[in-house]
C-alpha cells in the first residue's frame, strides 16, 4: 500500500487544488502498478504555517509563494 505525503506552504492551495492532487498522484500509481493500486494508495496533504517553511534560511510565506507564481517561477 504506497503512502504519499504532499507538504504545502499553508493558504497556497485551495481545496479543490488539494483533492485535484490527491486525485492525480493517486491515478499516478494506478498508472504504474494497475487498478488494483487505486483503493489502497493513501496520499495525505500537510499544510506547514506560512513563514516555517524556510529555503535558504528565510522563512518562505504563502504570499512569497504567490509573488513567485505571478512572476513566472522567477
Amino acid at each position: 500500500m504506497p503512502l504519499v505525503d504532499i507538504q504545502l506552504i499553508e493558504g497556497v492551495f485551495d481545496k479543490a487544488q488539494k483533492q485535484e492532487m490527491i486525485a492525480k498522484v493517486t491515478e499516478a500509481m494506478v498508472e504504474i502498478e494497475g487498478e488494483a493500486m487505486r483503493g489502497v494508495t493513501w496520499v495525505r496533504v500537510h499544510e506547514v504555517a506560512s513563514g516555517e517553511w524556510g529555503i535558504g534560511g528565510k522563512g518562505i510565506t504563502a504570499d512569497d509563494v504567490r509573488a513567485i507564481q505571478r512572476n513566472g517561477g522567477a
